[in-house]
């Protein structure tokens, strides 16, 4: 009871600790004894403990080049005059690398939905890997999110080798006024405890072709192309139906007149020939 003692200092101080998947961590813990007699040691639960190195009132812990196996729970154990205190720390390994692929590869207007894709992550919780769909800096309003879709990597993995997978989200797009579209990007982001991590990848647009503009738009040019020909080509009927009915009922003046043959009006010259008188 004359002991001055003090709890396990342990640094990080968190109780889950995220390591990314190949880099290396320390755990350090610390215990404090008036008569500097403290013995402190890092156990490992069901996982493989990794390199530790303890002397006196202390114990460190390293993990290096983590692999998924090396997550799960280490405890700190450490004794004073009798007394003994634990503390438990849950390292988590994490895959998060800047690969963020789109579906199309460039957008269209038009085009119904958009995929992003994230590759070799892990975890893929949908608590701890999220996607968004940004115009600028804000999520597109509209856009409707279809749910992630999870496989394994192609890439077979060989022995001892970590399996990765690659997540897909897709969104339904709503309907632009503009032809041209905005400029749209796709965020991957991974929450761990103590951690956050974004990765975002441009939606690159198409400039519209004369082959690529919306239906609406060609509806609406046809449209006012009939009307802006619809008055003269009025007109031109009108007056043709006019000239029509001229030919046919000629004046009263001329109806009288004998009806002469078109070449009577050419003889006498070289193109009909000589006179019969």
């Amino acid at each position: 009871q004359s002991l001055q003692v003090k709890p396990l200092q342990v640094e990080p101080p968190e109780p889950v600790v995220a390591v990314a998947l190949g880099a290396s961590r320390q755990l350090t813990c610390r215990l404090d004894c008036a008569d500097g007699g403290a013995t402190v040691q890092w156990r490992g639960l069901d996982t493989s403990l990794g390199a530790v190195q303890s002397d006196a009132g202390r114990s460190v812990l390293t993990v290096r080049n983590a692999s998924l196996s090396a997550a799960g729970t280490r405890v700190c154990v450490g004794s004073c005059g009798g007394r003994t205190f634990q503390h438990t720390v849950r390292l988590l390994v994490y895959a998060f690398p800047d690969q963020l692929t789109i579906s199309p590869a460039a957008l269209v207007p038009g085009d119904p939905e958009v995929a992003c894709t994230a590759h070799k992550v892990t975890p893929v919780d949908p608590n701890a890997l999220s996607f968004s769909l940004l115009l600028g800096d804000q999520e597109l309003e509209g856009a409707q999110a279809l749910g992630p879709e999870v496989e394994e990597e192609e890439e077979e993995p060989q022995e001892e080798e970590d399996v990765l997978f690659r997540v897909t989200e897709r969104w339904r797009l709503p309907t632009l006024a503009t032809p041209v579209l905005p400029a749209l990007y796709c965020q991957a982001t991974m929450r761990l405890p103590g951690l956050e991590l974004s990765h975002r990848q441009a939606i690159p647009a198409s400039k519209p072709t004369g082959d690529q503009l919306p239906a609406a738009l060609w509806t609406s040019s046809a449209v006012l192309g009939l009307l802006l020909l619809a008055l003269p080509t009025y007109h031109l009927w009108k007056r043709c139906r006019h000239l029509a009915e001229d030919g046919a009922h000629p004046p009263a003046s001329l109806r009288l007149l004998p009806q002469v043959p078109t070449w009577a009006g050419l003889r006498g010259t070289d193109q009909v020939g000589s006179s019969p008188f």
